[in-house]
C-alpha cells in the first residue's frame, strides 16, 4: 500500500484501540499540587516501547550471548535471533531480493554510513527541509558536493525542483537525493514515489529518512522504488539502541567498512613487510563490526511484527481521527498558528508544530508539563532552516536545538512540537487542547525563569 493510499483511509474502515506502551499509568507531580498520569506528546523525539516489545526483549534477555562467533547454545540461540531479525525487517520494508538489511544506531548513524559509502564525486542533492540527520552528513565527504534547494510550498513543487537540480547538474556522474518521509516539524508526507521517479529519470539514485514515516505508515522499498531507507528504533516504539539502513547493496558492497573490526573482516593475515593483508564480508556484515546490538535489533523486529498484526489500515484510521480532532480543537484558538509547508489540506501524520501569539514556545511547553502534565516538545527540533522558513525568519537568526535564546514572554525563535502515535488514548490529546484552551485564556498558574537554557517552573 503507498503512503498515497494509505492517508486515504476511508471513514469506515475498523479503528484499532490504542496500543499497549510502557509508561502509559506513570504519575508525574504538578506544581499546582497532586498527580496526574503522563500525557506523553513527544512521540516524534521518542516513542514508548510497545509493551509487546518489552515483553519480547525480557523473555529473551536470560538466553543473551554472543552473537556469530560462539559455539554455545545461548550464542547460537542469540545469533539465529539476529538473523532472523533481519529477515522479519526485510519483509516489514518490502525489501528486494538484491536489498541488504544493515543495522546502525539510529536514522542518524544509517545516514551517516551511506554518506561515508558514496562513490568519490557524488552529487548529493537534498532540501532545506531536512532534519540534520539527513540535512548533514554529506558535508562530511570533502570529495562530495552537496546542492541545498529550498523549501518547496506544495507537493508538486517538490518535484518541480528536484527535476530542475537533476537536469542542470554538471558533470554527469554519480548522484543521490535524500528526502524525508514524513516532516518531523509539520508532520506532512512528502511525495517520495513522485520523486523517487524524477531521481531515476536523471540517473540519480534516492534515500529515504523514513524516522517519521515508518511508525505511521507502511513502508515498501519496491513500491515507493527508493534505493535506500533510515529510520530508528526508538521512534518505532523499539528504544533499544538500534537503527536500520536498507536497500541497494553495490554502493555498501564496494565501499570501504564503515567501522574497521571484528565481524565486519572475513580474513585477516601477516605479509612479509610486517602489515596485514583484510578480506572483508561483503554482506551487511561488512559494515557491522564489534558485537551487534542484539536485543535492539530483535526489539525492532517485534515492533515491527506487532504494527503489522495490529495492522496498519485500522492505525492509520484512528491517528486521522486524532489528527482530526487535534486540528479542530487548534482552530478554535485564535491566537494558536500551526506552521506548515503544503497548507492545511495536506496529509499527514501525527506530528504537529504551532506558535502561540503573546507566549513564548519554551514558557508555554514548561507550562503545559508542570501545570497539566502533558510531555511535548520545543524549540527547532533540529530542523533548523525549515522552522526558520516557517517562522519567517532570517538564515541568521540564533537558536539551538530544543533551547530558546531568551527569557520567557521574550522574543525568542522556537516553537512547540505535538506528536503521538499507535499508543496514544483519546484523553491526552483532549487534555492537551483543554490546556491550550486554559493556558491562552487565563494565563500560566505558576511562574517560570530560565535556568541552563531552558524554562523552568520558579
Amino acid at each position: 500500500m503507498s503512503v498515497s493510499a494509505v492517508s486515504a483511509v476511508a471513514a469506515d474502515r475498523s479503528v484499532c484501540a490504542p496500543l499497549p506502551v510502557l509508561g502509559r499509568d506513570v504519575l508525574v507531580p504538578l506544581v499546582t499540587g497532586g498527580e496526574v498520569d503522563y500525557a506523553a506528546l513527544d512521540y516524534a523525539a521518542s516513542a514508548p516501547a510497545l509493551q509487546r516489545v518489552w515483553d519480547d526483549v525480557a523473555a529473551y534477555a536470560p538466553y543473551y550471548g554472543s552473537v556469530h562467533r560462539g559455539a554455545g547454545y545461548l550464542s547460537q540461540l542469540s545469533t539465529d535471533l539476529f538473523e532472523n531479525s533481519r529477515r522479519t525487517i526485510e519483509e516489514f520494508l518490502g525489501c528486494r531480493t538484491e536489498d541488504q538489511v544493515v543495522f546502525t544506531r539510529s536514522t542518524t548513524d544509517s545516514l551517516n554510513l551511506l554518506a561515508a559509502v558514496l562513490p568519490e564525486n557524488t552529487r548529493v542533492f537534498v532540501f532545506e527541509t531536512e532534519h540534520h540527520a539527513s540535512l548533514l552528513p554529506w558535508e562530511q565527504r570533502p570529495d562530495v558536493t552537496v546542492t541545498y534547494l529550498n523549501a518547496p510550498r506544495t507537493p508538486q513543487q517538490a518535484v518541480d525542483t528536484l527535476e530542475k537540480a537533476l537536469a542542470a547538474r554538471e558533470p554527469y556522474g554519480p548522484a543521490l537525493v535524500c528526502v524525508t518521509g514524513a516532516s518531523n516539524v509539520t508532520g506532512e508526507l512528502w511525495p517520495v514515489r513522485e520523486l523517487a521517479a524524477a531521481a531515476h529519470a536523471h540517473g540519480a539514485r534516492i534515500v529515504l529518512d523514513a524516522a517519521q514515516l515508518v511508525p505511521h505508515h507502511p513502508v515498501d522499498l519496491g513500491e515507493l522504488d527508493v534505493d535506500w531507507v533510515a529510520f530508528s528504533g526508538h521512534k518505532l516504539y523499539a528504544p533499544f539502541g538500534a537503527g536500520v539502513l536498507a536497500g541497494r547493496a553495490d554502493w555498501l558492497r564496494d565501499a570501504a567498512p564503515y567501522l574497521a573490526g571484528g565481524g565486519a573482516s572475513r580474513k585477516v593475515s601477516r605479509r612479509t613487510d610486517g602489515g596485514v593483508d583484510v578480506e572483508w564480508h561483503t554482506t551487511a556484515a561488512r559494515h557491522e563490526a564489534g558485537s551487534p546490538n542484539v536485543i535492539g535489533a530483535y526489539a525492532i523486529a517485534s515492533a515491527c511484527r506487532a504494527l503489522t498484526e495490529a495492522g496498519f489500515e485500522g492505525l492509520v484510521a484512528r491517528e486521522q481521527e486524532l489528527i482530526a480532532r487535534l486540528r479542530t480543537g487548534l482552530a478554535e484558538v485564535p491566537e494558536v498558528t500551526v506552521l506548515s509547508l503544503f497548507g492545511d489540506d495536506a496529509a499527514r501524520v501525527g506530528v504537529l508544530s504551532f506558535v502561540v501569539e503573546g507566549w513564548n514556545s519554551s514558557h508555554f511547553a514548561a507550562a503545559l508539563s508542570a501545570e497539566y502534565g502533558i510531555g511535548v516538545r520545543d524549540g527547532l527540533f533540529c530542523a533548523h532552516p525549515l522552522v526558520r522558513t516557517l517562522l519567517g525568519s532570517a538564515p541568521q537568526d540564533p537558536g539551538e536545538c530544543g533551547a530558546p535564546d531568551a527569557a520567557p514572554g521574550e522574543k525568542s525563535l522556537n516553537a512547540i512540537r505535538v506528536s503521538f502515535g499507535a499508543g496514544t488514548p483519546d484523553e491526552h490529546v483532549d487534555r492537551f487542547l483543554h490546556a491550550v484552551t486554559e493556558l491562552v485564556t487565563n494565563g500560566a498558574r505558576w511562574n517560570y525563569r530560565t535556568e541552563g537554557g531552558r524554562c523552568v517552573p520558579a
